[in-house]
This record gives C-alpha cells, sequence and structure tokens, in this order.
C-alpha cells in the first residue's frame, strides 16, 4: 500500500473514518492520520497547507462533503496552488441509499472536471480502485477519486492493466453500438453486453475510469468505428461523463449518444439496486438506450 513504501502519505477525514475505511490506516499508521472532525473545509485547508509542506495528504468523507462542501477550499487552496493532495469521495452516486437525496452526490463529476490542474478518477470495482488509490499517491498534482456505498461486483483482477488516463475495453463482439461506463456501472454495461448479444446486437463495453483527462483517442475511435455510443454512469446528465463524451466527439466525429444517467432530479431513499432499477441505471436502462440508438438510424 502507498502508506507503506512512502512516509509522506498521511490521512485525514471529518468523523467518517470507519464509514470511509480510512480506520485501517489509522490503526496501521497512528502517528500519520488526522481526524479533523465535522469541519469539510478545514480539512481541505489542512490537506492543503500539508501538502505544500511535503506530505500526500489523502481526504477522506463522502463525495456530498468533499468536493460538496468544500468546493470553495478545493478550487483556491489546492488546486488554483496545484498542490499535492487527494481527495476521496465515498458514498458517491445513489449507492449510500436509504440516507437519501441529502447524502447522494450525483453532481461531484461536474464540480470536480470544470476545475483546472485538477484530475478525477471513477474505479470500477474494489481492486481498481486500490490501483486508482496506490496511482494517485505517486500521480503528480490534485486528485479525485469518487467511490461507491456498498459491496458491488468485483470483476476485475489485480492484474487487470489500470493506467490513467487511458480508458479499457472489457467486451468486444462488435461494432453496432459502443457502452461506455464509469464506476461499479460499468459491470451494468457488461450484462447489457450479454443480452444485447441475445438480441444479435453486437457491441463494446469500454471502462473509463479517469474522467479527466479524458481519453479522447479511445472515444474518437468508438465514435469512427461504431454506430452510437451509449454512456452510463450514476451522477446527473449535465456535467458529468455524459457531458464529457459529448464534448469530445463533438470536437471530431459527432456520432449519436444516449445517456444512461440521472436526469435533472434528486435522489430518493431506497435499497441501492431499486433506485439503480427506478432511475433506469441498471443493464435493463443500458439495453433499452443501445436499442434506441439503432432504431433512430
Amino acid at each position: 500500500m502507498a502508506g507503506k513504501k512512502d512516509k509522506r502519505v498521511v490521512a485525514l477525514t471529518a468523523d467518517l473514518a470507519e464509514s470511509t475505511r480510512f480506520h485501517l490506516f489509522a490503526k496501521r499508521f497512528p502517528e500519520r492520520f488526522i481526524e479533523v472532525g465535522i469541519a469539510e473545509q478545514n480539512l481541505m485547508g489542512i490537506a492543503a497547507g500539508m501538502a505544500l509542506n511535503g506530505k500526500i495528504p489523502f481526504l477522506g468523507t463522502y463525495s456530498v462533503f468533499c468536493p460538496g462542501r468544500n468546493w470553495d477550499q478545493l478550487r483556491v487552496s489546492v488546486c488554483y496552488n496545484n498542490v499535492n493532495v487527494k481527495l476521496t469521495g465515498a458514498h458517491a452516486g445513489l449507492s449510500v441509499g436509504p440516507d437519501g437525496a441529502t447524502h447522494q452526490g450525483l453532481e461531484d463529476i461536474a464540480i470536480t472536471r470544470c476545475i483546472p490542474n485538477l484530475t478525477v478518477l471513477s474505479p470500477c470495482d474494489y481492486e481498481q480502485a486500490k490501483k486508482a488509490a496506490y496511482g494517485a499517491a505517486f500521480y503528480k498534482g490534485p486528485v479525485y477519486i469518487r467511490f461507491a456505498r456498498p459491496a458491488t461486483p468485483v470483476f476485475t483482477t489485480p492484474k487487470t492493466p489500470f493506467k490513467i488516463g487511458k480508458a479499457d475495453i472489457y467486451w468486444d463482439t462488435g461494432d453496432d453500438v459502443a457502452l461506455i461506463g464509469t464506476g461499479p456501472l460499468v459491470y451494468e454495461c457488461l450484462l447489457a453486453a450479454k443480452e444485447l448479444l441475445k438480441k444479435k446486437i453486437k457491441c463494446k463495453v469500454v471502462n473509463v475510469h479517469t474522467i479527466k483527462p479524458l481519453d479522447h483517442n479511445m472515444i474518437t475511435r468508438l465514435a469512427k468505428r461504431t454506430k452510437g455510443l451509449v454512456v452510463v454512469e450514476e451522477h446527473q446528465k449535465i456535467g458529468g461523463l455524459t457531458s464529457a463524451v459529448c464534448e469530445s466527439v463533438c470536437g471530431s466525429y459527432p456520432i449519436p449518444v444516449e445517456s444512461v444517467s440521472v436526469n435533472d432530479r434528486f435522489g430518493e431513499s431506497g435499497e441501492h439496486q431499486e433506485l439503480l432499477e427506478k432511475y433506469g441505471l441498471s443493464a435493463k436502462g443500458v439495453v433499452k438506450a443501445a436499442q434506441k440508438i439503432l432504431e433512430n438510424l
């Protein structure tokens, strides 16, 4: 782990050490752990100061609090100064389920990818989350990593390639459509791809674990080879991966794009899978979006 390899790595939380699993770091390296309390703006400011003095601070709290509550400190203290702070936003998307709309981070990609100097990561499962955290520790500059709340399927391995800024193809049976997913919903894309194949629709499944910098080369290749793109994200349609992909293809190779996302509304209380079904973010929603593209050609 990064903390073992480099003693400059420190961890800070805002009264959510156990929920974010930062308590495991605290048990192993108590002298490098700081509990700030419920003071997210101070959390960011302290981290910026530590980074300016040579440390590699990781912040741990919910995505609605970081970057949600301390966005100003992120923008000015961290990104404007381009200091080496690593933010982790847990419980992102609808994954916090029963806690409801106030705690469901559906806007964090939008408010982070627009800030200069900030790299934005969205790993798809447990194995990739470890790689993202380790990679971020030794990646120069500010990094934001978003995580889900519940246990989600693990479908990559320790040997699965991961490189910041490089999207990966996880399924390839043909060029009808490309399913471009991020975070745990990449698994829903894989399930959808299996169902689409039964309907004789051949597709590619692409894991965009790096929202920024986006792999524009990959997006352009997909646009040129397929009949349309389906972007799948547990985030608002406005400002997230959908917007990033549309911005990319508009400037390179315009093509039909369908979005499987939350369409300008807040979440609500419920179990995670129930909410995915209700908001159309499950494999069923992905299948429908792919069919829509082909029907409208």
